[in-house]
C-alpha cells in the first residue's frame, strides 16, 4: 500500500506520521500538500494532528476547504482507507466524513500524556489486531478533544457500534469518555489519540503499532486510486 500523508499549513506530526507508516510499518508513504489536486496512486490517506491554518475560526474548519479535500472525500466514498488523528479528526468532523465535533477541553487547559484507552470495538478493519476490550496506551496532545454529539447521533454512534475507543478516565469531558469513532461504511476513523506516537517501547508504548498493522492487513488488497 502507498499512504498519502497530508500537509496543513500548521500540520506538526506530518514527520511522526511518514515515520510510523514508512519507517515502522515499511510501507510506502508521501507527503501531499493541502494545496494538491490529485491522489492518484495512493491507496490509503492519513491527516496528522497540528494545529492546521492556526485553529483559527475552530479546528479543522479551515482546512476542511483545502483543495486536497475533495479528493479525501471522494478518496473516502470509494471505500479506501482514511485516518485522521488529533487534528486530522477535526478536520475530518469538520468535513463532514465523520459526525460529531471537537470543542475545548471541559479543563480549557492542553493535555499532553500518555493515556490508557478501551479497544471497544476491534472489529474494525483499524483495530483487528487487537483483543475486545483490550486496554491500550496512546499519547494524547490536544486542547480541543472534547468530543461532543446530539443524542440521536450518540444513539447512533452506539446502535452501529462505530464508538472505536474510550477514555479509561474523563481527560476532556468528551461524552460517554468517546476517543475515537469509526463511520458506518468502516472505512473512516478518526481519534483525538496518537498511534503513530506510540511505536516502539522506548517512546513509552508500542501499542500503535498494532493499529497500523490492522489497516495493511484489511485494506492491503485494495487497488491503486486512478
Amino acid at each position: 500500500m502507498k499512504f498519502a500523508v497530508i500537509v496543513f499549513p500548521g500540520s506538526n506530526c506530518d514527520m511522526d506520521m511518514l515515520w510510523a507508516i514508512q519507517d515502522i510499518m515499511e510501507a510506502e508513504a508521501e507527503y501531499v500538500r493541502h494545496d494538491a489536486v490529485s491522489l492518484a496512486g495512493f491507496d490509503g490517506v492519513l491527516l496528522p494532528g497540528g494545529f492546521s491554518y492556526g485553529d483559527y475560526l475552530r479546528c479543522g474548519a479551515i482546512a476542511r476547504f483545502s483543495p486536497i479535500m475533495a479528493e479525501v472525500i471522494r478518496f473516502a466514498e470509494e471505500g479506501k482507507p482514511v485516518f485522521g488523528t488529533c487534528n486530522g479528526f477535526q478536520v475530518l468532523t469538520e468535513a463532514g466524513l465523520l459526525p460529531g465535533a471537537l470543542i475545548r477541553n471541559k479543563s480549557l487547559h492542553f493535555i499532553c500524556k500518555t493515556t490508557p484507552l478501551k479497544v471497544v470495538n476491534n472489529q474494525t478493519n483499524f483495530t483487528s489486531e487487537y483483543e475486545a476490550e483490550e486496554i491500550i496506551r496512546i499519547p494524547v496532545a490536544h486542547g480541543e478533544g472534547n468530543y461532543i454529539c446530539d443524542e440521536a447521533t450518540l444513539a447512533e454512534l452506539k446502535a452501529n457500534n462505530q464508538i472505536v475507543f474510550t477514555y479509561e478516565e474523563d481527560i476532556n469531558g468528551s461524552m460517554e469518555n468517546i476517543a475515537g469513532i469509526v463511520n458506518k461504511q468502516g472505512n473512516v476513523l478518526g481519534m483525538m489519540p496518537h498511534p503513530e506516537r506510540a511505536m516502539e517501547e522506548l517512546l513509552g508504548s508500542a501499542d500503535g503499532k498494532r493499529f497500523f498493522a490492522s489497516i495493511l492487513k484489511n485494506f492491503g488488497k485494495v487497488s491503486v486510486s486512478k
